[in-house]
């Protein structure tokens, strides 16, 4: 199916992996020392099979796409472990709205969900958010499905619909969130997501509103760029206004006053109007969250008909990197004592800096391949990287790539080491390695 050819000089040997499924397949040539199959990586389809997660067992289909080098993070949970710095943000994020928004009877407004399992249905990952059945977000090449019906969710917004449905109307829910992603210092398979839910009755959105009494949250209308077509402008306008109060206060508690803001208008599936919130961080405007008015048909469905609401969702990694300079995602994984340390805070909302672990320079290397002629997406590729490179590997870059205008057959081993003008399509790809060495 693909005969490659990797070059690795720092801490990875050389070595030639040839699979061709139609002519010889599982059979492969390796030089320098004995590798593992590309099926040794994944967790196959294989029909009849099962993978085991978190203690329950998810029968395989063509669908299922899992790495093994994901499959390792799965219950990591790095933002309940005490004094991580993802811990840190959503510390700080619970303490504000703590004590920020509190209830009739002095208790916390919101409730917090920091332990919800990470495998979800389709249908709560998508359908329940009303993400049409064809939106390019459900694509395998960009999703870890364990079959069909079941998969690593891609959003804390998952939980959405079933929080809503048990009658919670304010709520955070904060967890490792799972995108088949390019390898970069800002990607990763795996990351951090908190999400936030409120619902209004009439009665508490309209309170204090003078004559709020004669307001309304529901009409039928006609959907504009401002406005649902059952939402009410005023009550539209309140909820807006609420929300960027709300997200306003949060933003100034995590990076202080005097911070410039702005609001682009944006497009989710679950809310409209949808904003994106941006800051002005050292002279750079920088998106740190999403949210909007939560779609009435996605309220109505969950059983709170008389109700509306706002959610927003920020990523704690992005929001990590800002506040504490680190220039690498990869390094939120790392279990080195010298990076845990830096961390170690008596008061969560302290300053602090990241300092480097190394001052070695990165290790550039180029890799050559031919694609196979279907199902081929860079996720594939980028999720082998990670699985054999593991975090060694800081960035890939695809810098050339050749289609051939005529149809070929599988190259000799001759025609592989001179000439690529037999493949229908190669691609190069440059790999960029930092290891955190000492």
């Amino acid at each position: 199916m693909v005969c490659s050819a990797l070059r690795r000089v720092a801490r990875m040997r050389v070595y030639l992996v040839r699979k061709a499924s139609s002519v010889s397949r599982g059979h492969q040539h390796q030089a320098l020392g004995s590798r593992p199959a590309v099926s040794e990586f994944t967790v196959g389809g294989a029909p009849g099979g099962l993978v085991e997660l978190l203690g329950k067992s998810y029968p395989l289909d063509d669908y299922s796409n899992l790495s093994r080098k994901v499959l390792s993070r799965v219950g990591r949970n790095l933002h309940n472990k005490q004094h991580h710095p993802l811990w840190l943000i959503k510390e700080r994020v619970k303490e504000h709205f703590y004590k920020q928004y509190v209830g009739r009877f002095g208790t916390p407004l919101f409730s917090v969900y920091d332990d919800l399992s990470p495998v979800v249905t389709t249908w709560q990952n998508f359908d329940s958010l009303l993400i049409p059945a064809d939106h390019p977000s459900r694509k395998k090449g960009d999703n870890y499905y364990l079959n069909r019906t079941h998969m690593l969710r891609a959003h804390t917004s998952a939980h959405q619909w079933d929080l809503l449905h048990a009658g919670l109307d304010a709520f955070l829910v904060v967890g490792d969130v799972y995108r088949r992603d390019q390898i970069d210092s800002q990607h990763y398979p795996v990351f951090h997501q908190l999400e936030a839910v409120r619902l209004f009755s009439k009665h508490e959105l309209f309170a204090g509103i003078k004559d709020g009494e004669s307001l309304q949250l529901f009409e039928q209308s006609s959907r504009s760029t401002h406005k649902q077509e059952t939402h009410t402008m005023e009550a539209m306008k309140l909820v807006e206004f609420n929300l960027k109060q709300t997200l306003t206060r949060l933003v100034t508690h995590l990076f202080g006053d005097g911070l410039d803001i702005r609001w682009v208008d944006c497009y989710f599936p679950f809310t409209h109007p949808s904003f994106e919130l941006e800051i002005n961080f050292h002279g750079e405007w920088l998106e740190v969250l999403g949210c909007g008015v939560m779609e009435q048909q996605l309220v109505n469905s969950a059983g709170a008909q008389d109700k509306i609401g706002w959610a927003f969702g920020l990523g704690l990694e992005r929001l990590a990197m800002i506040l504490y300079d680190i220039p690498d995602i990869r390094l939120f994984w790392s279990e080195d004592e010298r990076f845990l340390k830096q961390f170690c805070l008596s008061d969560i909302n302290q300053k602090v800096k990241f300092q480097p672990l190394s001052k070695y320079p990165a290790v550039i290397n180029d890799i050559s391949f031919w694609l196979p002629s279907e199902n081929y997406t860079e996720n594939d590729f980028y999720d082998l990287v990670r699985t054999i490179g593991g975090d060694l590997v800081e960035k890939v870059d695809l810098i050339d790539k050749f289609e051939h205008p005529k149809a070929c057959c599988w190259p000799t081993a001759e025609e592989e080491e001179v000439s690529a003008s037999v493949s229908s399509s190669e691609r190069k790809m440059r790999l960029q390695d930092q290891a955190f060495r000492t």
